[in-house]
């Protein structure tokens, strides 16, 4: 054939190999050069475009990589002929990907929050910096599908000293969210399971899980309604029983005996008990695990550190009953752990040397005065609004008398920069509310914030404070 005849530009940021392959490749595809034709050699090319036969081998080695072009040893190499791909005209067309707005706000009520400031920042840096040594080099490669088994340990030990709960470090899969644990534990199912859930709930569970036909199940002051369960023919129901979310309510002692009944009825019914927030309770006792007083096998266990620790950590985890872990392995057997074991091995250690015991204390200590403080300041100043699901957990729920609904005033709230949840947004059907009810996060707040945060709101929404107190 005759000498490729390129435009290579030597000032170009382009490296020359790379403006060679380009010019090659399309020539080829616009069959400007015929299938079968002999390249020049790279020698003879590069002496025709005075540049160094190494920068002929990469862009041919690329080439060659690709398909455009075949190689006979000793001979040279050829044109290989390429499927032809529809042409469709390009059109110059900017596309603006919706970036979500991260707004700063100046209270921020969200209940997913915690306190920042309280973090054990540096004994948490000691384990990071521990971990990340030539020591730990065996880290590099993958591990155990299920989680690290020096983890599952520590939160086998924690769940019995803290929850009550007797289960073994195999019967434990670690991963990186309930977002993920869901799906896991519905596919050990058949595929006609009926999913019974929460209403108000979780809201992230009606778009992760696996069918469509989740049945609402209502909740009130002494949580799930176990007798509306049972009037449907759901065989699984996910549920939140030591602090319901979002109403704060907690599941009573007769139905949870209720509900332990309605499962052993059947061998293909099955309790997923998520017990998001148990560490921080106010009121009474602490309320013992669902599984731990379940005799049948029939209680799926999860949790997370997202509370204890931070949200960002992205570690959960599930206890699965012994009958279930067989199948669990079939299923997932070529399954990858979602969790580093670098992040795995740092919280297993920091757990082992009783940081995250001591943690919790504080934190428990640090919740209770901003719980105590934010319903105080309720109570003394905004008598006539309504306080619930104020036991346990990191929020309370409020409900507002007011002439607006609950979309004015989020909207009021924003503007004032003031970032509060509307229960509505957890509803699975609707409920009709007596008054705009929202969920009033404290984790996040400085204590010494608390009371200024909960006056400002109130002032935005033109909410009258106690007369008596006015008047001072």
């Amino acid at each position: 054939m005759d000498m490729l005849i390129f435009q290579l530009e030597k000032e170009n940021a382009k490296p020359l190999y790379e403006q060679l392959y380009s010019g090659i490749k399309n020539a080829i595809i616009q069959k400007q050069i015929e299938v079968g034709t002999k390249l020049p050699s790279k020698r003879k090319l590069a002496g025709f475009l005075n540049i160094s036969q190494t920068t002929i081998e990469i862009a041919y080695s690329q080439l060659l990589a690709e398909g455009y072009i075949t190689s006979i040893p000793r001979v040279g190499y050829f044109v290989e002929e390429i499927d032809e791909l529809p042409y469709v005209e390009k059109k110059q067309t900017t596309i603006e990907i919706p970036q979500k707005e991260q707004k700063q706000y100046r209270y921020d009520f969200h209940p997913g929050k915690v306190d920042e400031e309280s973090f054990p920042f540096v004994v948490w840096r000691k384990y990071v910096k521990d971990i990340f040594d030539i020591t730990s080099k065996e880290l590099l490669q993958m591990g155990e599908p299920q989680g690290e088994v020096e983890l599952r340990k520590e939160i086998a030990n924690y769940l019995f000293q803290s929850r009550g709960i007797h289960c073994k470090p195999e019967q434990i899969v670690i991963s990186s969210g309930t977002e993920l644990l869901l799906p896991m534990i519905l596919r050990l199912f058949e595929d006609d399971f009926i999913l019974a859930l929460e209403n108000p709930g979780y809201s992230a569970i009606p778009r992760i899980h696996l069918n469509n036909n989740a049945i609402p199940i209502s909740v009130d002051e002494e949580g799930l309604v176990v007798d509306e369960l049972e009037q449907t023919n759901a065989n699984i129901v996910y549920i939140t029983p030591s602090h319901q979310f979002p109403t704060g309510a907690v599941l009573s002692a007769t139905r949870r005996t209720q509900l332990l009944k309605w499962a052993s009825k059947a061998p293909n019914r099955y309790i997923i008990e998520d017990d998001y927030d148990s560490e921080f309770r106010y009121i009474g006792k602490p309320i013992p695990a669902l599984h731990g007083l379940d005799q049948n096998d029939k209680v799926i266990y999860m949790s997370t550190f997202t509370k204890s620790l931070m949200p960002s950590l992205r570690v959960a985890y599930m206890v699965l009953p012994h009958h279930l872990l067989m199948k669990y392995k079939e299923i997932f057997s070529y399954y990858s752990a979602t969790v580093p074991r670098f992040v795995q091995h740092i919280l297993a250690n920091f757990m082992k040397d009783g940081h995250f015991s001591k943690h919790l204390n504080r934190m428990r200590k640090i919740y209770r005065k901003k719980h105590d403080k934010l319903k105080h300041t309720l109570t003394t100043f905004y008598p006539d609004i309504k306080i619930t699901g104020d036991q346990a957990g990191m929020h309370v729920l409020i409900s507002i008398p007011s002439g607006k609904n609950v979309d004015q005033l989020k909207q009021i709230a924003n503007h004032h920069g003031i970032n509060i949840t509307p229960v509505t947004n957890y509803l699975l059907k609707p409920i009709e509310y007596e008054h705009p009810t929202f969920l009033l996060g404290f984790g996040g707040i400085p204590l010494n914030q608390i009371e200024e945060s909960i006056h400002q709101l109130m002032e935005c929404w033109n909410v009258q404070k106690n007369k008596k107190l006015a008047k001072l």
